[in-house]
């Protein structure tokens, strides 16, 4: 019994464990939540997947063995018990009992015993009179022996919840896995691809798996996720996803979302139209087909690739689809593109000290550029500026592994709030023939007429020039470091900077009449203007890629994700759980009392006794009042 309590306790204790641990999540996902030692020790332990862990079902079948042979050989004797008033107790037995009294009489024995079976009556006893052999009659009552089938249900709950847990527990795959008739596939291909081995039938007992559906397309197969791999679930019909549709909330947020689907199977003369709701599933064939998520179906995007390596003003337009790839260059410099995923809203806090309120700030999109040794960047690019300190940036972050998190690389927006000013004065600094024209002017503005100062100035500022646009502000430090004294330094940096920001003033005037713009006022919003250009030129060296991808436009195509569970076992939880409630509610409120009495008109006696199967203070006191009453009623008169 206590070996069988500890492995309830056991299984609470996993239970808890499953609730608060998202399980059976991709590995990555745990290796970056918790780090590589814990998810180990999580793996080793099976808490990754506990409902389905080997020690689990192997608890829950030996409570099943256990309890079930416990109630076939402990209900005969219950039910005997209850149905039993114990008329065959002797006086001499009920003298023994420690509630037991003797109460006096002068009543008639035939009067005596319609009196107490009246009382018994009133009391809600069921009782039984026995005359016995020397004239005595006992009366033999008993009261709240349904307590009794409290621990049958009880018991029996165990085993029904343990039993439907053997059910929804996958136990055919683990025993075909252990068999090898089974394996894990971990590899990423198409479902079509996917050996037999890797494959659970229609006839599968049980099963959770996931299912995405871009719109207008369908299929007839599911996902399990396995451990780090899935499994192939076929399954008896096909599911199309005729629409998806969202609701939002003001912010951007979901507020609700549902899928119109078709259910077509060679048994049914019509396909069935039905429409999935979050938890409001839709049940065919015993599989619930539930509405989990919605992601992105295959949009197709539309971009400005900008060539940042590249000496051409303007960008030029390329396409991607969601969940497709493609390429960039030629040779060892060729770039495979992922695009991964687009969000038409994304909803964040932009204030300064983040106490503002979070708001939509349009749509990015995910990709991830990945050279020809397979190593990767993945990048997300933001559609519109973002207003940052109340200046307006276009936004691109960058990592090298998921663990990281983006670094962010800020462009900041011309006056028609487009990307086109930076880079045009970007392209401006980048080009020989535009820095020597740059230096000239602004050496041609400096005060005074001396010829020799003046050129002398305009090569320095040639080569302070052609020093940020190798290396940028890296570069510029490392120059002044190796030719300024450590003490003069700092006053270098800043003479620099000043020229630097005016130099890339002057190419911002240069870059806007090739454009044919008049020329911008030189104010201090222009001067921010070309600074946050400055910050961002240097901030391009760490990109990680001569590529800038920005979105310019995009067809939505929306995809929704079912989860289709079959779970036999379920109904056979729920069942259990229902008789576990009764009998815990019979064995705690419901009291039981058995109670002897023994008239015995020779001696004008009435002999009372009372038990119970558990001895508390309630029966102290029951037997107190009882006792009571009895006197009472036996000392009045006769009717």
């Amino acid at each position: 019994m206590r070996f069988a309590v500890s492995l309830l306790t056991l299984l609470g204790v996993a239970s808890i464990i499953g609730t608060v641990l998202k399980q059976n999540e991709p590995y990555t996902n745990y290796i970056v939540k918790f780090g590589q030692f814990w998810f180990e020790l999580f793996e080793l332990l099976g808490l990754l997947d506990v409902y389905h862990a080997a020690w689990f079902l192997v608890i829950l079948l030996f409570l099943v063995i256990s309890t079930t042979l416990c109630v076939l050989r402990n209900t005969p004797l219950m039910l005997k018990e209850w149905k039993t008033y114990k008329e065959h107790a002797t006086e001499k037995s009920l003298r023994l009992f420690e509630h037991q009294a003797s109460l006096t009489t002068a009543s008639a024995a035939t009067a005596l015993q319609s009196q107490l079976s009246a009382w018994l009556t009133a009391e809600r006893y069921t009782f039984k009179a026995t005359p016995q052999r020397n004239g005595d009659v006992l009366i033999a009552a008993k009261l709240g022996t349904h307590q009794r089938l409290g621990y049958i249900f009880t018991h029996a709950a165990i085993v029904v919840i343990c039993f439907g847990g053997l059910l929804d527990g996958n136990l055919p795959f683990k025993i075909q896995e252990l068999l090898g008739y089974k394996k894990v596939e971990t590899r990423d291909i198409p479902s079509r691809q996917v050996p037999p081995e890797s494959r659970l039938g229609v006839g599968n007992l049980s099963f959770r798996a996931n299912m995405t559906l871009p719109e207008g397309e369908r299929d007839n197969v599911s996902f399990l996720r396995v451990r780090d791999g899935y499994l192939v679930q076929e399954l008896p019909f096909t599911v199309m996803l005729k629409d998806f549709r969202i609701e939002h909330y003001p912010t951007g947020m979901p507020k609700s979302f549902e899928s119109d689907i078709l259910i077509t199977d060679s048994d049914l003369k019509q396909p069935i139209e039905a429409t999935v709701r979050v938890n409001h599933p839709f049940i065919y064939k015993g599989i619930a087909i539930y509405q989990s998520d919605f992601q992105d179906g295959g949009s197709q995007l539309k971009f400005k690739l900008w060539d940042l390596a590249a000496n051409q003003q303007d960008g030029f337009d390329v396409d991607g689809v969601i969940l497709q790839k493609g390429s960039l260059g030629d040779g060892a410099q060729k770039l495979t593109v992922e695009f991964n995923e687009f969000r038409q809203f994304n909803i964040l806090n932009l204030s300064a000290d983040g106490k503002g309120k979070p708001h939509n700030v349009g749509p990015n999109t995910t990709f991830k550029l990945r050279n020809a040794s397979g190593q990767a960047r993945e990048y997300v690019n933001y559609m519109q500026p973002l207003i940052l300190d109340g200046r307006a940036y276009f936004v691109s972050g960058m990592r090298e592994t998921v663990q990281e998190d983006f670094k962010y690389l800020r462009i900041p927006a011309d006056d028609d709030m487009e990307i086109t000013g930076f880079m045009r004065l970007r392209q401006t600094l980048r080009d020989d023939k535009s820095i020597q024209a740059i230096a000239q002017q602004v050496a041609a503005q400096m005060p005074g007429n001396n010829p020799t100062l003046r050129a002398q100035f305009e090569q320095s500022l040639q080569q302070l020039l052609m020093t940020f646009k190798r290396g940028g502000y890296s570069e510029l430090s490392r120059i002044i470091e190796s030719a300024v004294p450590k003490d003069q330094r700092e006053q270098a940096a800043q003479t620099y900077l000043k020229l630097l920001n005016r130099a890339a003033m002057q190419a911002y005037q240069m870059s806007r009449a090739q454009r044919h713009l008049q020329p911008i006022a030189e104010d201090q919003t222009s001067a921010i203007f070309i600074q946050d250009s400055l910050n961002a030129m240097n901030d391009l060296f760490f990109y990680g890629t001569p590529y800038y991808f920005q979105l310019k436009n995009y067809t939505l195509k929306q995809a929704s994700g079912f989860q289709l569970t079959r779970s036999p076992g379920q109904n056979w939880v729920y069942l259990g759980s229902v008789m576990l409630v009764l009998g815990i509610f019979a064995m705690f409120y419901i009291k039981e009392r058995r109670l002897w009495l023994l008239i015995k008109p020779a001696q004008h006696e009435v002999l009372v006794a009372m038990s119970s199967n558990r001895k508390n203070m309630d029966l102290d006191q029951d037997f107190a009042r009882a006792r009571q009453q009895l006197s009472t009623l036996l000392q009045a008169p006769s009717a």
